[in-house]
């Protein structure tokens, strides 16, 4: 069986000479909080996304104008897919750091839909190397998800694992990421790592998930829709929790694990400056206890409409997180508990409706 990595032969950057950071997603959720957390931290943030009427846009258009209230951020509204637009955004910016959060999301909007996956998550996933590659950026940090581990049961989900069987087109084009990212950083040799995550959630939050549908439907009166009769738990993890471990990642940039062996290869690192991570809360939670506590933070009786399981989904996710503690030494810390009441405080202000 392959070494355990070590991160000791992965040297940290220097934060005090970076050059501007490309953000991808940026009008996203986690990508307005990463690109705040950079902008906050005195970094020169160029953003980019297509800000697509997936779900609403006028929230994406809210977080934007948060972005750009600070003079150190530079937005370009391009669809990653464009090859040329890219190809000259690479070219004009020439980012040294490159955090790519933009992607066709969602399990199940794969099954209507699976051309823009295709079109995204696989094509606009290659201009990007591409443009990593002619830039020569120091390192790049991908988005893939807790999805890639599909029909796997063993709990919990760990890097090293096999994720070869995933179950909706969204978790293929997820590892599929992963595997030309490898196969970048085998050929090109630049750094490239992927962060795995499981179940984002809090302020500034999608509203075509979990927490925020909810929220709403509880709050409206309306009935929820609860899949597998309530019996799903998932590793929620706080959009803070997040951020800190992109940023810690970040700055670590993957190196080759010389114990990586092809006799018995680790999917979890290589003999390329390539990895993964995941970023969870390593906590599974009932979903019934999610509905518990937003009722409580809501003040009204959610009406459940349970349903069987949906194609595509799982029962159950839960992060190991062992190497990023280990290699960064970061773990989420915080609690449903807690989340939930900073996400409904930021709804109710968000909606303007009194707490």
């Amino acid at each position: 069986m392959t070494e355990p990595f070590s991160s000791v032969a992965t040297p940290e950057l220097d934060t005090a000479r970076l050059g501007p950071i490309l953000v991808t997603g940026a009008a996203g959720f986690i990508g307005y909080h990463v690109a705040k957390r950079l902008l906050e931290s005195g970094y020169l943030v160029v953003g980019v996304d297509n800000v697509n009427a997936y779900y609403d846009p006028a929230l994406k258009a809210a977080r934007l104008n948060l972005l750009q209230a600070n003079s150190s951020f530079r937005f370009h509204r391009i669809d990653i897919a464009d090859r040329n637009a890219m190809s000259a955004l690479f070219e004009t910016e020439r980012p040294d750091l490159v955090v790519h959060l933009a992607a066709q999301a969602g399990v199940r909007y794969s099954i209507e839909n699976p051309q823009a996956y295709s079109d995204s998550n696989l094509g606009g996933f290659l201009n990007i190397l591409e443009g990593c590659r002619h830039a020569k950026v120091r390192h790049l940090l991908y988005a893939s998800s807790s999805s890639v581990y599909g029909a796997n049961t063993r709990v919990p989900f760990s890097t090293h694992d096999n994720v070869d069987h995933p179950i909706s087109l969204y978790a293929a084009t997820k590892k599929a990421n992963e595997l030309m990212a490898h196969s970048y950083a085998s050929l090109y040799r630049f750094p490239v790592t992927g962060v795995r995550f499981f179940t984002v959630y809090g302020p500034w939050g999608r509203p075509d998930m979990a927490m925020f549908l909810f929220t709403e439907a509880i709050a409206n009166g309306r009935p929820i829709n609860v899949f597998n009769h309530g019996n799903m738990r998932r590793d929620f993890t706080y959009i803070n929790d997040i951020v800190e471990g992109v940023w810690r990642v970040l700055l670590k940039p993957a190196a080759p694990n010389p114990a990586w062996s092809g006799d018995s290869p680790d999917p979890g690192s290589s003999r390329s400056p390539a990895r993964v991570y995941n970023i969870g809360n390593s906590n599974p939670v009932e979903l019934n206890y999610v509905i518990e506590l937003l009722e409580r933070h809501l003040g009204r009786k959610a009406e459940r409409q349970l349903l069987p399981m949906q194609p595509g989904d799982v029962p159950a996710t839960y992060a190991d997180i062992t190497d990023l503690e280990r290699d960064v030494d970061f773990r989420p810390s915080t609690s449903i508990e807690t989340g939930i009441e900073r996400f409904v405080s930021w709804w109710r202000d968000y909606r303007g409706v009194g707490h």
